[in-house]
């Protein structure tokens, strides 16, 4: 809030008319000297000014009002905007906190209690709301970071639902946060990813050839090969794009979604190189162990095969 003005001093009060002036007329007052008769019980004038108000009050400039304090319009609009980020949408009742894995809710217990079962609360709110309702989820995620931002889950939790809402920037600048708390590059595809929607293909594939990319569980290390393979077709290398995918484990056993996805994307970038026989093999083989139904691969391989005929 702005600083209240203070009153100004008192201003001083102007000296009695003087008695050697002029005499004055009979039944009145001396003039003051060089100055307007007074008035008859009127108090002296305040030097060099305006008469000093009845009761005391010093004369001058009026005293600032309580109007006069209040911020200007944009800034308490700004205000309103970082109250309502910081209130979050309404906790269902149902959400008490206690839905967090362990390992995060170890990471609150450095805050007052208070303070950390609030904060739990959103965070729980926006890992249930993240797949149906990303934008809600995205907005308990800010109302936790408001009240915890030095807490790296904190921070993590927010780009993660800022990526899933497509607030790239946002989620890019959170996991960049995070990891500079953490050391943690787990974040890695989700921030090359990013950087793919946000038009810089070059600085994705750069996190890809991180390191620590070496030493990723499959399912990261996957997510990190699709996202390359996105970058160079981003750029229009769809034969580095395929030698990239074709370099991942394409015909692993596993049926988990990791393998789903590595294999859908293998199709779709072979569609695009032109070479639809062999693409519409791999959404055959695609919708063969998509259980779940993660993907579109068995509308895409019908497409294919009513276009092949």
């Amino acid at each position: 809030m702005a600083e209240q003005r203070r009153p100004q001093r008192p201003a001083s009060k102007g000296s009695s008319p003087a008695r050697s002036g002029k005499p004055a007329p009979r039944g009145g007052k001396p003039a003051p000297r060089g100055g307007k008769p007074a008035e008859r019980g009127g108090k002296p004038a305040a030097r060099g000014g305006k008469p000093a108000e009845r009761g005391g009050k010093p004369a001058g400039k009026r005293p600032a009002r309580q109007s006069d304090w209040r911020r200007p319009a944009d800034k308490q609009a700004a205000r309103t905007a970082e109250r309502a980020v910081y209130d979050g949408p309404d906790l269902p009742e149902d959400i008490t906190g206690r839905e967090l894995d362990r390992a995060v809710a170890a990471q609150l217990k450095g805050l007052p209690e208070k303070l950390a079962a609030r904060v739990a609360r959103h965070l729980a709110a926006a890992g249930m709301l993240i797949d149906e309702d990303p934008e809600t989820a995205y907005q308990h995620a800010l109302a936790a970071r408001a009240r915890a931002p030095r807490l790296a889950v904190v921070r993590e939790a927010t780009g993660e639902a800022a990526y899933a809402a497509g607030h790239y920037a946002e989620a890019l600048a959170e996991l960049r946060a995070a990891k500079r708390m953490n050391g943690a590059t787990a974040y890695l595809p989700i921030m090359a990813d990013c950087q793919r929607a946000l038009g810089k293909p070059q600085e994705a594939l750069k996190l890809a050839k991180s390191p620590s990319v070496v030493n990723f569980a499959p399912e990261a290390k996957a997510e990190m090969t699709i996202v390359e393979a996105g970058a160079r077709r981003d750029l229009g290398q769809l034969d580095a794009a395929l030698r990239t995918l074709e370099l991942a484990p394409l015909t692993s056993k596993s049926r988990a979604p990791w393998v789903v996805r590595l294999r859908y994307a293998y199709a779709d970038t072979l569609e695009a190189a032109g070479r639809e026989q062999d693409a519409l093999a791999w959404f055959h083989r695609t919708h063969a162990i998509d259980s779940e139904q993660l993907t579109d691969a068995d509308e895409r391989a019908d497409a294919l095969e009513r276009k092949i005929g």
